[in-house]
């Protein structure tokens, strides 16, 4: 529980080691709190996500999975973003038919300077998952 009462949610980050990493470790180090249920994995680009990577994560506890796409800034392949996005809609539909909530996994841009954005958005999916238990 936080200081509010509410439920801690558990957030898996997919993340991206040049683009969206620098931000989330900017967020650190300009002391930018977001909740501390966020666990963060590196991928080289947020294209290489895999669904079974994402159910896995529900199957282990996690509550919600948030990819940090990399954006039109992403230096392995252009169309990343349109790639992630099919991947995302992809495992809304596996997930709705395992029953469980689409909402539980976000994506959204995060380039390396967006450290406010991050934040921003953990406390956002924090409070969305901390509600729904």
């Amino acid at each position: 529980m936080n200081e509010f009462g509410r439920k801690q949610a558990k957030i898996l980050v997919f993340s991206t080691e040049k683009i969206s990493d620098p931000a989330i470790d900017m967020a650190g180090l300009l002391k930018q709190y977001y909740p501390a249920g966020v666990y963060v994995i590196s991928l080289p680009c947020s294209s290489a996500v895999k669904p079974r990577w994402i159910l896995h994560a529900y199957e282990k506890g996690f509550d919600g999975v948030f990819i940090a796409a990399d954006g039109s800034d992403c230096p392995h392949d252009e169309s990343c973003t349109e790639k992630t996005g099919r991947i995302v809609m992809q495992t809304h539909e596996k997930m709705k038919e395992m029953n469980l909530d689409p909402a539980r996994l976000r994506m959204a841009a995060i380039c390396s300077v967006c450290s406010e954005a991050f934040v921003k958005q953990m406390k956002s999916f924090n409070d969305y998952l901390g509600n729904e238990s």
